[in-house]
């Protein structure tokens, strides 16, 4: 999934962490309610601002990010 184009960075907005289509509602808050239990149907129930799209594009961002991180070899 391209989430480039939904997931913004604006210093000005929520201290520059990764936002939501420009929103004030950060991935990590997106994360934070899915690893809380919450469904994809609570958070859109929740948040009618936001998109099942935009939570996959939550779900890819923290991927892509995972896959970016630096692996320290074992010892």
């Amino acid at each position: 999934m391209d989430y480039q184009r939904l997931i913004t960075i604006d210093p000005a907005k929520r201290g520059g962490k990764p936002c939501i289509r420009g929103l004030r509602m950060t991935v990590a808050d997106v994360l934070d309610y899915l690893a809380s239990g919450m469904s994809q149907e609570d958070i859109l129930r929740d948040f009618p601002d936001l998109t099942a799209e935009d939570i996959r594009a939550c779900l890819a961002f923290a991927a892509d990010r995972e896959r970016r991180l630096l692996s320290i070899p074992a010892a």
